[in-house]
């Protein structure tokens, strides 16, 4: 019966629902408009996040514009994952956007490790049937 339901199409299709949820949640949390940046993220990135790398924490370099591709990445590459264009690419990205969350917010691990775990799979054994990537042929998991 468990073979029954949890078909690897279902899996990989849930797989990139999951991932792009918080990612999308807190990306519209950083616009008041069209590519218009509201000043809570600005602030943010200028003021609260910090790197936890040796010897700091750091600053994040250019705090305005690590905001904004921060808001971009966040709105764009869930909306990737959900549709299953460029799938692969979009799962790298955020898999690239948790390794630095994690080197903002620590002490977030446990959930950063189920994002990378996540974003990994994705990566490794594609989109699944329900995607346009699949469509498009892109159909073969990586080895």
């Amino acid at each position: 019966m468990a073979e029954g339901i949890a078909q690897p199409w279902l899996a990989q299709f849930v797989l990139r629902i999951a991932l792009a949820v918080p990612f999308w949640k807190s990306g519209i949390l950083k616009w008041d408009g069209f590519l218009q940046l509201n000043d809570t993220a600005v602030y943010l990135f200028s003021d609260e996040f910090q790197l936890h790398l040796p010897g700091g924490p750091y600053p994040f370099p250019a705090p305005a514009v690590v905001a904004f591709l921060s808001g971009c990445g966040e709105v764009l590459l869930p909306v990737l994952l959900v549709l299953g264009i460029g799938t692969r690419f979009a799962a790298l990205g955020l898999l690239a956007m948790t390794c630095v969350i994690e080197l903002t917010v620590p002490e977030g691990w446990p959930v950063h490790l189920t994002w990378a775990a996540m974003a990994l799979a994705i990566a490794a054994w594609g989109p699944g049937r329900l995607s346009i990537d699949h469509a498009l042929g892109d159909r073969a998991p990586r080895s």
